[in-house]
């Protein structure tokens, strides 16, 4: 159309002629050679933390010993106290859930470490699945370590009101409704899903939400996973367990409960060691992401670093806790025991000696 009504005028030439005066007289007025531009580094998106290949394979590696300690390991844990002729006691009845918590923590070790080295190559559904399974985990085995804690407390401190309560009946509603609300804390897992890599080709699982509510999202799981999934159960269970142990130094016989103590105690401190640091460095993360605190790219990338790092670690608590009833506790060899001189792996001389040496210094109503 410009076209055409150009070449109908007569004063089309000299109109083009005029029109590219304009144009030099712009461009010298503008010339992009004597203008300075200065890039804001702070402006500027940060580079993503690339892994190096030595690294990841040693990652798989790490990932797949865990899952052969984890599985046998917690399945034995499983059994003996299953296997128990007596009715479990609350404390029992915790530390089996929490054995099937680590159990299904470790059944996605096998998807991560392919993933380490191939990419994730599971499809999306198995993407949500194994993230969902393993926020179970994550949340499940807080919540039994908080109701052992309360249980502990309620024996030793208020045991008047412990020997009222049906305890029980109890403890078996407290493990559904602790496995509802993990479920429920796991849904945000369907947001997960299969993306490209920014750092290479291959596909990941990860976290996807909507662009324009992308922040409100995370900020929102978060806040859940940080509160709900650390800090209210660690509010719950230091106390608990510093009121309890000082009531056990001060009580006659307070020696054979402490040893009555031990697993618990030493489950609840693996628990923090290996999780702590993976909270601390998700919390920083956070706080960098919702803007509450300044940052860096240097700093960015080191955050990025420590998650990395501490999620291995944590991953790590799905084989811890059976190696602790091997060593610390007692009456778990000795129902070990029990079991294999049935089996007939053992002999009943060695076993006998084991459990005799035991019995005097048991309490039968607490898992050791």
């Amino acid at each position: 159309m410009l076209f055409h009504l150009l070449s109908s005028d007569p004063n089309s030439s000299a109109f083009v002629l005029d029109f590219g005066s304009i144009y030099d007289e712009l461009n010298l007025s503008y010339n992009y050679n004597d203008t300075d531009f200065v890039v804001n580094p702070d402006t500027q998106p940060c580079n993503s933390f690339a892994v190096p290949d030595a690294v990841m394979v040693v990652v798989c590696i790490f990932y797949i010993l865990v899952f052969l300690l984890a599985i046998p390991g917690n399945l034995i844990v499983g059994l003996v106290i299953g296997l128990s002729k007596q009715s479990l006691p609350p404390s029992d009845l915790y530390l089996l859930n929490l054995a099937v918590a680590d159990l299904l923590l470790a059944l996605t070790l096998p998807f991560w470490a392919t993933s380490v080295t191939k990419g994730w190559v599971f499809g999306d559904a198995m993407c949500k699945i194994v993230t969902i399974l393993q926020e179970l985990s994550f949340y499940s085995s807080i919540l039994f370590l908080t109701c052992i804690s309360m249980d502990r407390y309620m024996v030793i401190v208020r045991a008047m009101e412990a020997r009222k309560a049906n305890r029980q009946t109890v403890s078996w509603g407290v493990c559904v409704a602790v496995w509802v609300v993990g479920a429920l804390l796991s849904l945000p897992g369907l947001f997960n899903s299969t993306q490209k890599s920014p750092t290479s080709s291959q596909w990941v699982c990860d976290e996807q939400y909507d662009p324009s509510k992308a922040d409100i999202w995370r900020l929102a799981t978060r806040i859940l996973r940080h509160t709900l999934g650390f800090l209210i159960p660690l509010a719950i269970m230091l106390p608990c367990y510093g009121v309890t142990i000082r009531r056990l130094l001060r009580i006659r016989g307070g020696f054979q409960r402490q040893r009555a103590m031990r697993v618990i105690v030493f489950v609840v401190v693996a628990f923090l060691l290996c999780w702590t640091p993976y909270h601390m460095a998700v919390m920083t993360d956070t706080f960098f992401r919702t803007k509450i605190v300044p940052y860096q790219c240097p700093a960015r990338m080191a955050v990025d670093q420590v998650m990395f790092a501490t999620q291995s670690l944590g991953l790590l608590h799905s084989c811890v806790n059976p190696v602790l009833y091997a060593f610390v506790g007692e009456k778990f060899r000795r129902r070990l025991f029990q079991i294999l001189r049935k089996a007939g792996i053992m002999e009943r001389t060695s076993v006998s000696r084991s459990s005799r040496s035991s019995l005097s210094s048991e309490i039968t109503s607490t898992f050791m």
